[in-house]
């Protein structure tokens, strides 16, 4: 595990030299193991809130981050498999759905939920049946006029806004921490717990994310909604985020090692069955390069 934390920050600077790229490819396909250590390698940097760009030129922060990862790692290991499974609640998750899947899931009260790629929902055991907790993945959920209704995702609660919907349709979208809540008909009220509910109108959406007040934007209906119809839609979308999504839709992970693609952005649309391919098409016109190192394993770098 040290050796792939070590690989992971140096290839994290885009000015690692072209022999130390050669040398980490060389690491990586002398040993299966290896490849699954980058990518626990990749989920600690996460866990720890390293921004790349923070580190770019900057020797002394990234040598400082690194110590900071060791620690955690030693006390990731200590905690043993009871933390990692409290950690896991989507593992006992009432509905889920697999690597490009997509079920629908009637709730109780007439609601109707609809799950879509790598989803995991539970009810939580309100006695009206009225609340659900997304764990991680879509869902787009219809509650019929007049019904309460909640869904949690995260820090995140949306439903129907009572007051001035009549009958609603809406996405709930969770990425890691980032949760997006999409009305497609009427009114949906969203408390992300950082300020005052909102009601967000219909063809509207709010990103949510922790410690910031949540973004207001028109939606763009046809691309939140086209995973329903097996079309995975993005709208200048970060390259991060077009990543994320596309892990949904493919057995495996996908590492972006760079500063500068957190900055390139995403307009294209795919087929949700062949989602495999879409990362070959983006590297067409994008100044990309993809490396499929194991069926498990793609890194994206800058050409």
């Amino acid at each position: 595990m040290n050796a792939a934390l070590e690989w992971f920050v140096r290839m994290q600077d885009e000015g690692a030299s072209p022999d130390e790229r050669r040398r980490f490819e060389g690491w990586l396909a002398a040993d299966p193991a290896n490849a699954a250590a980058l990518i626990r390698a990749k989920a600690l940097w996460d866990r720890f809130d390293v921004v790349a760009d923070q580190t770019e030129g900057r020797r002394g922060a990234r040598i400082d981050r690194r110590k900071v990862l060791f620690g955690g790692m030693t006390v990731g290991l200590a905690a043993g498999g009871g933390a990692w499974l409290a950690s896991r609640p989507d593992l006992f998750a009432d509905y889920r759905t697999g690597i490009g899947g997509r079920r629908t899931v009637p709730l109780p009260n007439g609601v109707r939920a609809e799950l879509g790629a790598d989803s995991a929902l539970s009810l939580d055991g309100a006695p009206d049946g009225g609340r659900v907790v997304l764990y991680r993945g879509e869902g787009f959920f219809e509650v019929p006029p007049g019904q309460p209704f909640k869904v949690s995702a995260g820090l995140v609660v949306a439903g129907p806004d009572l007051a001035r919907a009549s009958g609603t349709r809406f996405d709930v979208k969770r990425l890691d921490d980032m949760v997006i809540v999409t009305a497609e008909a009427q009114a949906v009220a969203v408390d992300a717990r950082s300020d005052a509910p909102l009601s967000v109108a219909q063809g509207w959406q709010a990103r949510c994310a922790p410690a910031l007040p949540p973004v207001l934007a028109q939606a763009d209906l046809a691309a939140v909604t086209a995973w329903r119809r097996d079309r995975i839609v993005f709208r200048d979308a970060p390259l991060p985020q077009v990543a994320a999504e596309l892990e949904r839709y493919g057995r495996g992970r996908i590492l972006l090692l760079g500063s500068g693609l957190g900055g390139l952005s995403v307009t294209a649309a795919f087929d949700a069955h062949r989602a495999d391919k879409a990362l070959d098409v983006l590297s067409e016109t994008l100044p990309i390069r993809v490396s499929r190192l194991t069926p498990l394993l793609t890194i994206v770098r800058a050409a």
